[in-house]
């Protein structure tokens, strides 16, 4: 390849962009009216909302926003499976819910008290509230509502009437028999109310009704017994809904859906709803995007039923919204371990990409910083602020509150006269106070956790011998300067005692042969994870210098 050739940029330079870019002329091509482009995400209601349901929509929302940069009209539209029913207990959740296993969640009793209609509305209202926070718009569909006002009635009819053909290539994607012997609709039994236990056996297309036999059936790979009674529904009224195996189908044709993501656990569901959206319903299925799935610390799956489940809620009462929007945007590809420890290193990290957009920090690879840019205008909605806002690292916020978080004074007042005193910021401001108090709810529930080894950033430094005697030069010095403290009654004067410990640091570097700014890049990565910060000897003495000799002793032993 010739490297005169400039690479070309779309959009804003982001996988956004290129997936947008991908749609757009993927309709052209079909020959279809890009007038609306519309996406999708499903929102599950089975279960508490976690980081990766809320990624799913968050992602479709940046290309639609991609698309509108790119001056076609699109909409999210955000589907719940309210309709569903309830397979399992999720950890935690009460007892009580046994009683309505496999019935649709939209009917199930808010297990939360009297806040939301239904077991389905709390669960949907909880992804839907964090939506609302990080400012994601929407248009939302009740999939209780749409199955109820005939919305699909169409699509369902289309696919029953050639069920003996899907229930072949059902077989034959996956090896699955049942759709071979059953039809893929599941009738809420007139007798029990559930879902799943009743099998449809035949299609009256004429009447728009099915006869079903309620005998059971396995879920969650346990047998589950039916009620017995045999009947007949309509299709056209909510007494029932399509299999997962076929419904994706039906409210793409019905929503004109053009683009939608997948996790690769329902693979095999969304290859069998493409075929029967172009072969069966007569539609260009979506265009799709594969993404992997949020993992905890240890690696295991999140999930709501398994109980690890990591909310958006719970990231938004320690991080800024735009911390989170970067986690969900920064990539698609690639499996992504997660946990509250990130919140500290998302929020530094989207002051880094704050600064690379406003040029403060300067990135030579061209490709990245548009990269970079570009991920930061997404995390604002492509409506980004004319300035940037004077960064304080999340890192010294959380230090600063774990020391004032239960003292009788103001905190977020102390913590500006810290700042002030650092000269790190001469004026406070909204959006610094916001932090603060973030940075306050953090240390009140994780005094002591975020350790420096939980930093990424500081992790990654690496220390040579001579160093790392230099290092210990200076912490033998500091442990001489407090046991004199600790063993006199004499008042010390704290700019006296800051200034000596900066001074002995500066020393040190000379000594053993270091550049000085080399050696306090090296304190402020051990302590806060940056290569800069405040004057370090104000800093060690508010921090407590038997605290700090910790802190660096548990890093370069």
């Amino acid at each position: 390849m010739d490297d005169s050739i400039e690479e070309i940029t779309i959009g804003k330079g982001t996988w956004l962009d290129k997936v947008a870019f991908t749609i757009i002329e993927r309709e052209k091509k079909l020959g279809r009216s890009t007038e609306i482009i519309n996406v999708e995400s499903g929102l599950g209601a089975s279960g508490v909302p976690h980081i990766g349901s809320m990624g799913d929509a968050v992602r479709a929302f940046g290309i639609s926003l991609s698309l509108q940069n790119m001056g076609y009209n699109s909409e999210l539209i955000a589907f719940s499976d309210d309709f569903d029913g309830l397979r399992k207990i999720p950890l935690g959740f009460p007892e009580w819910l046994n009683e309505y296993l496999c019935k649709p969640v939209s009917s199930i009793p808010d297990p939360f008290g009297d806040c939301h209609e239904s077991y389905g509305a709390h669960m949907s209202g909880l992804l839907l509230e964090s939506l609302d926070k990080v400012g994601v718009k929407y248009k939302f569909k009740s999939g209780t509502e749409v199955y109820k006002s005939g919305r699909l009635l169409n699509q369902i009819h289309d696919i029953l009437i050639n069920s003996k053909i899907i229930g072949d290539k059902i077989s034959e994607y996956t090896g699955q028999e049942k759709y071979v012997r059953f039809l893929p609709f599941f009738p809420i039994c007139q007798q029990c109310g559930r879902l799943y236990v009743a099998n449809a056996i035949e299609y009256y297309p004429n009447e728009k009704t099915l006869s079903y036999s309620c005998i059971g059936n396995t879920i969650n790979k346990k047998q589950v017994k039916g009620c017995g009674h045999q009947g007949e529904v309509k299709i056209k009224n909510g007494e029932g809904k399509l299999a997962w195996k076929v419904e994706f189908a039906a409210r793409w044709h019905a929503f004109d859906i053009r683009f939608e993501a997948f996790g690769k656990d329902i693979m095999d569901s969304v290859r069998m709803n493409d075929w029967i959206a172009s072969e069966i319903l007569k539609f260009h299925h979506p265009l799709h995007i594969k993404y992997e799935m949020f993992l905890d610390k240890v690696g295991k799956k999140i999930s709501k039923s398994a109980g690890n489940v990591l909310t958006p809620q719970m990231w938004l009462k320690y991080g800024t919204p735009e911390s989170l929007l970067l986690l969900l945007y920064k990539r698609i590809a690639g499996t992504r371990h997660i946990s509250l420890e990130d919140i500290p290193v998302l929020m530094d990290e989207y002051d880094f990409y704050e600064d690379i957009y406003f040029n403060k920090i300067k990135e030579k690879n061209i490709p990245k910083s548009t990269r970079i840019k570009g991920i930061y205008e997404y995390a604002n909605h492509l409506k980004p602020s004319n300035t940037s806002k004077i960064h304080i690292p999340y890192r010294i916020l959380i230090q600063q509150s774990e020391l004032f978080v239960n003292q009788e004074v103001d905190p977020v007042k102390k913590i500006y006269e810290r700042l002030k005193k650092y000269a790190l910021i001469k004026d406070e401001s909204p959006e610094l106070t916001n932090k603060i108090k973030l940075s306050l709810e953090w240390a009140m529930e994780f005094k002591g956790v975020y350790e420096d080894d939980g930093n990424e950033n500081a992790r990654k430094i690496q220390l040579d011998s001579r160093q790392k005697d230099a290092i210990r030069n200076v912490l033998e010095q500091l442990r001489v300067i407090t046991t004199n403290l600790e063993n006199t009654k004499v008042q010390v004067d704290y700019n006296e005692l800051s200034q000596k410990i900066q001074t002995l640091i500066f020393l040190k570097s000379k000594e053993n042969n270091i550049e000085p700014k080399d050696f306090f890049k090296i304190f402020y990565k051990i302590l806060i994870g940056t290569e800069k910060g405040p004057k370090l000897g104000n800093y060690i003495v508010d921090l407590g210098i038997r605290n700090v000799i910790n802190k660096i002793e548990n890093k370069i032993t």
